[in-house]
C-alpha cells in the first residue's frame, strides 16, 4: 500500500459542508487540531483559539470552518482525546 494511501486512511472525515472537508489524523502532533481542505487548499486549525497553525483557505471557507469549530469546540475536543488514543471520532454535525 502506498504512502499517500495509508495517509488518507488514517485521516478519519468528522464532518464535511459547503465544499469542505474537516478530518482528524490518528496520533496526530500537539497542540489539538484539526485539518480543514478545500479544493486544493488545506489548513491546520487550532482546536483552543482557532488560529491556522500551517497552511491557508480562502477567506470565505475559513470563515465558515472557524464558525463551525466555535459551535462544535468541545466535541471537537472529545475527537482529539479519541484519535490520540487511536479510536474512531465521532461524526460532528455540518453547518448548515
Amino acid at each position: 500500500m502506498s504512502s499517500g494511501r495509508m495517509k488518507i486512511l488514517s485521516m478519519p472525515q468528522i464532518s464535511r459542508f459547503f465544499g469542505i472537508i474537516i478530518s482528524m489524523y490518528y496520533n496526530d502532533h500537539n497542540p489539538p487540531h484539526f485539518h480543514a481542505r478545500y479544493g486544493e487548499f488545506e489548513s491546520l486549525i487550532s482546536i483552543d483559539n482557532f488560529s491556522i497553525l500551517e497552511g491557508n483557505l480562502p477567506s470565505r471557507a475559513l470563515s465558515l470552518v472557524i464558525e463551525w469549530a466555535k459551535i462544535n469546540k468541545d466535541l471537537l475536543n472529545d475527537n482529539w482525546v479519541l484519535v490520540e488514543n487511536n479510536k474512531s471520532p465521532n461524526p460532528i454535525k455540518p453547518l448548515q
